[in-house]
Parts: structure tokens; sequence; C-alpha cells
């Protein structure tokens, strides 16, 4: 399994592959978190919540937990936890430029997911899929 301190320095990477313009206004910027966060809705804790765009009053953040990663990845290779990494910390990055244009069409997928797995199928299920 990958430490904290290691997912840390590949996020710093993942950062740096991104263009600076994107960071305007993400004034908390992105902490990454050691718990593990479980979606409330979760049928036998099994829907992780991996990253939050957070806005508070005039505070915008991006947050990584790095307990559900561990908690979905801790037995994959590198190169999953870095793939993995990038897609959610590209997805809260959406959130955070959607959010500044005032758009929501990210936040429409989301429920749509919710609403699938309400219905049945996991998001890991369906993960595993394509992995």
């Amino acid at each position: 399994m990958l430490t904290i301190e290691t997912v840390n320095n590949i996020l710093d990477m993942l950062v740096d592959e991104l263009p600076q313009e994107i960071f305007t206004d993400l004034n908390g910027g992105i902490s990454l978190l050691s718990e593990k966060k479980v979606n409330p809705e979760a049928r036998n804790n099994d829907l992780l919540i991996m990253g939050e765009y957070s806005v508070r009053g005039f505070s915008r953040t991006i947050l990584i937990y790095y307990g559900s990663f561990a908690a979905a990845y801790g037995n994959y290779p590198e190169n999953v936890w870095v793939r993995e990494l990038r897609k959610v910390l590209r997805h809260e990055f959406l959130h955070h430029v959607e959010s500044l244009a005032g758009e929501r069409g990210l936040e429409k997928w989301d429920r749509q997911q919710m609403e699938r797995y309400r219905s049945g199928l996991t998001m890991e299920e369906e993960h595993l899929e394509n992995l």
C-alpha cells in the first residue's frame, strides 16, 4: 500500500500537469486528508467518497481522501493509484471550473450516478468492469 506521503507526492505531480488558469479562486487549495469517507447513502459501507469540491463562504477547496483510496486501491500497484488519483483530481477541478462559470453539468452527472447506485448497480462493480 502506498503511504500518505507517497500519495501526497503523486498529487503534487498531478497538480503540476494542470494549467495554472484553472486554479483561479481555489483559495482553499487542495488537501489530502487521512480519513476514509463513506457516502451517507452507502449500503454496507460500499460507496466511498474519494474526493470533494467544497465551497464554504468565500473558500473553495478540493479535498482528497487518502483513507478512501487506501480502502479501494490498497493492494493495487502505484500506476493504478496514479490513474485513479488523476481521475478524481480532474473531476473535482471540473466541479471548480463549472462552479466559477455557473454551470452544473457535472453535478447532474454525479446525481445520475447516485441514481444508478440506488437502483442496485454499485459504482464499484461498474468501476471494476472498467479496470
